[in-house]
């Protein structure tokens, strides 16, 4: 399996510096390296704090999950923090949808079958992007002309939800895809996967964790404040402010762009409306925050996957016989 992802985390990581190339180059690379020189590297402790405190607010949504859908039977809480961390490492996947590695490690843990668990990964990006929403809403009043773009992408939000829930309709559709070639093998796994989604949607489980997820993605906002402090840019509550709604819209329209992380959108997202709303802070300047907010977020969680899941590779090494013996679980019942 580390062989595998190897190639596309190399991948991935040339990409992320020919987007810092590129950016470097366009915005002025002495500028650039000016603003670098004089950022205030004492912040970095409040920066990765913060960070961890996403990462730490996020894992403990994927545990409630896990337990809630009593899919967590011989996972201590040790393997949880684990097996969550190392699915950062396919943050650089489109969308983040590579995440459903933990599914498959999970898998290899207890035997719970993928299917029933990959939807707890579609969930987690649900509840992400419900909680960036929410934090991109806070900081309208900085930019007002992204309330068109907010207001979508909220009613796309709230459609797709109410679709899912809407049990004729997905029962209809997967009705159809039976019908097709091929179907007949396909429908009985997108049925696991829709009836654990169902469970996860329901609006007490989808309170709560949207709740987690709002708190833990303020978490990399702050981070992004004190990036901006780090530059010379004067504290307030305002900046805090734009720092929320940039990072937000900055990683929304990462996400909805569905490139590998992300990259080149969110990077030049973040810069631009960095320039437009902080007075006085140069594109080099911006350009120097960006990257560092996304080195100290996207890739210091990269890295941290990686040493997670050598680790759990380690722990658990893939042994058909161990999962095939493993005891059933009850992946529909929910407490």
């Amino acid at each position: 399996m580390l062989a595998q992802l190897r190639g596309k985390i190399v991948i991935a990581v040339l990409l992320g510096l020919a987007v810092v190339l590129v950016i470097s180059l366009v915005s002025d690379i002495k500028q650039v390296g000016a603003s670098f020189a004089s950022f205030d590297r004492s912040v970095l402790p409040a920066i990765l704090g913060f960070t961890l405190l996403n990462y730490i607010g996020r894992w403990l949504k994927w545990d409630f999950y896990l337990r809630h859908m009593k899919m967590g039977q011989g996972v201590n809480v040790a393997d949880s923090g684990l097996l969550f961390t190392s699915g950062m490492v396919m943050a650089v996947t489109p969308g983040k949808v590579g995440e459903v590695l933990k599914s498959f490690l999970l898998r290899r843990m207890n035997g719970t079958p993928v299917t029933a668990s990959a939807p707890i990964v579609l969930a987690e990006r649900l509840t992400d992007g419900l909680a960036m929403l929410l934090l991109m809403g806070l900081g309208l009043t900085v930019y007002p002309p992204a309330r068109p773009a907010f207001i979508a992408l909220v009613a796309l939000s709230v459609a797709g939800i109410i679709a899912l829930q809407f049990r004729p309709l997905c029962a209809r559709i997967l009705a159809l895809v039976g019908r097709v070639p091929g179907g007949a093998k396909l429908a009985p796994r997108l049925t696991t996967v829709y009836e654990s989604m169902h469970q996860l949607l329901s609006f007490r489980l989808l309170l709560i964790t949207t709740l987690i997820s709002l708190i833990s993605w303020f978490g990399e906002c702050v981070a992004m404040y004190y990036v901006l402090l780090g530059l010379g840019v004067e504290p307030s509550w305002h900046l805090l402010l734009v720092a929320t709604f940039v990072f937000a819209a900055s990683t929304l329209f990462g996400l909805i762009s569905f490139l590998p992380g992300g990259l080149g959108v969110s990077e030049a997202s973040s810069t631009g409306l960095l320039v437009l709303l902080v007075p006085g802070l140069s594109f080099g300047a911006a350009t120097v925050a960006t990257l560092i907010i996304r080195f100290c977020t996207l890739w210091f969680g990269v890295t941290l996957g990686a040493l997670a899941l050598a680790l759990l590779s380690r722990r658990y090494p893939l042994d058909a016989q161990r999962v095939a013996n493993a005891p059933p679980l009850n992946t529909t019942e929910t407490r």
